[in-house]
C-alpha cells in the first residue's frame, strides 16, 4: 500500500475514539480525518469527509453499528472494519459482515486500561487491507438470492475426493454466495479455512447452514470428511487430516504449528490435504490479503492435485489468489459467480 488511507473512527466511548485514533496515526500510511459518537453522526461525517475506511463499534446509542453499515452501503459503499467487544457483539458481528463490513476486530473487554493497545498491529493491518478493497463488488455480494448451479453430467478427465478452500478478507460475503450454489448431493467433502476472530466460526457456519443444501458446520476433532458436508476450521486451531485404518479421513485440530501468521492456516490445511489425498484434491484460494495458501498450493501441485484461484475481477481483496497465480501454481482463475460451476465440473 503506497497511498495514505483516510480513516473515520466511530465509537460511543471518547476514550476508545482517542486511543484508536492514536494507534492508527502511528502508521505513516494512515491518517485519521475525523471521529463520530454513533451511527447517525457517522453517516454525516462520512458524507462530509469521504473517508477511505471507517472503523466502527457495534453497540452504540441512536444508531448502532449494524444499522449504520446497512445505511452507509445504500448511500455509498465504504470499507468498514468493525471494532467491538466480542461478548457484547455476538450475532451482531455476523450481521455486520452480511451488511457489507470488510472485517472485524475484538476489542479487549477491559477498555479503560492499556490492554486496548494489544490490538495495535492488528487494527493497522486490517485498516490497510480494507483500504485496498474494491467496494464496487460488495453490493453484488450482500444478501444474494442464489440457487444450486446445475452441471450436466459428463465424463471428466479429473476427479477429486476432497475440496479444500482458503479465504480471508471479504470471505464471509463470498462464501455466502458460493456455498448455497453447490447442490445437496455434491460428491466430495469441503474443508474451509477462513481467517476469523475466536468464537465466530461456529456462529458463521450455523448461519451459512440455514441457506445451504449442504451440511455446514464448524469442525470437531475426528470429524469424518464425507460428501455433502462442509467443515470450517475453528478459529484458533489448525485443521489437518488423518486417514484411519478403515480408509476414512478425519479431522485433527491443534494449535501447533505455532510459527504461522494465521491460526488456522490455509497453508497447513493444504499441505495436509496434499499428503492425505495426493492428486485427488482440489485447492481453492479466494479473496483475502497476504499470501496464506501459496505454500500449501505448492504442496498440492507437487502431489499432482489441482488449484483454482478466484480471479481479480471478482475479489474484494486480490492478495491471496494473486500470490498463488503469480507463483505459477493456479490451474484456473475463476470469477466468483462461476466458481461453483468450476468446482462441480472437477468434483
Amino acid at each position: 500500500m503506497n497511498r495514505v488511507a483516510r480513516v473515520l473512527v466511530v465509537d460511543d466511548s471518547a476514550y476508545v475514539r482517542k486511543v484508536l485514533s492514536e494507534m492508527l496515526s502511528r502508521s505513516p500510511f494512515i491518517e485519521v480525518i475525523g471521529t463520530a459518537r454513533d451511527g447517525r453522526e457517522a453517516l454525516e461525517k462520512a458524507e462530509q469527509y469521504t473517508p477511505d475506511v471507517v472503523t466502527c463499534d457495534l453497540i452504540m446509542p441512536e444508531m448502532n453499528g449494524v444499522e449504520f453499515i446497512r445505511e452507509q452501503m445504500k448511500r455509498k459503499p465504504l470499507p468498514i472494519v468493525v471494532v467491538s467487544i466480542a461478548n457484547e457483539a455476538g450475532e451482531m458481528a455476523l450481521s455486520a459482515l452480511e451488511a457489507g463490513a470488510m472485517d472485524f476486530i475484538q476489542k479487549p473487554s477491559a477498555l479503560a486500561t492499556d490492554k486496548i493497545f494489544e490490538i495495535n498491529e492488528e487494527i493497522i493491518n486490517k485498516v490497510k487491507a480494507a483500504a485496498e478493497a474494491r467496494m464496487d463488488r460488495v453490493p453484488l455480494l450482500i444478501a444474494p438470492q442464489v440457487q444450486p448451479v446445475p452441471v450436466p453430467g459428463a465424463e471428466r478427465k479429473h476427479r477429486v475426493d476432497a475440496v479444500v478452500l482458503g479465504i480471508s478478507t471479504g470471505g464471509p460475503q463470498a462464501l455466502r454466495l458460493l456455498i448455497p450454489q453447490l447442490p445437496a448431493d455434491f460428491p466430495a467433502p469441503i474443508a474451509i479455512v477462513m481467517h476469523m476472530p475466536m468464537g465466530y466460526t461456529d456462529m458463521y457456519a450455523q448461519k451459512l447452514n440455514k441457506v445451504s443444501g449442504l451440511d455446514v458446520r464448524e469442525a470437531r476433532e475426528a470429524d469424518a470428511l464425507v460428501p455433502g458436508v462442509v467443515l470450517f476450521a475453528p478459529s484458533g486451531r489448525h485443521m489437518t487430516f488423518h486417514r484411519t485404518d478403515d480408509g476414512t479421513v478425519v479431522t485433527r485440530l491443534d494449535v501447533r504449528p505455532f510459527d504461522t501468521l494465521h491460526r488456522p492456516s490455509v497453508d497447513v490445511m493444504f499441505q495436509s490435504a496434499a499428503q492425505v489425498y495426493g492428486e485427488r484434491v482440489l485447492g481453492v484460494v479466494m479473496t483475502g490479503m497476504g499470501c496464506d495458501g501459496k505454500q500449501g498450493a505448492a504442496w498440492i501441485k507437487a502431489q499432482g492435485g489441482l488449484v483454482f484461484t478466484e480471479s481479480d475481477e471478482s475479489c474484494i481483496v486480490y492478495g491471496m489468489p494473486a500470490s498463488v497465480t503469480e507463483a505459477g501454481l493456479s490451474d484456473k482463475s475463476v470469477a466468483l459467480d462461476q466458481m461453483a460451476r468450476a468446482i462441480q465440473e472437477i468434483a
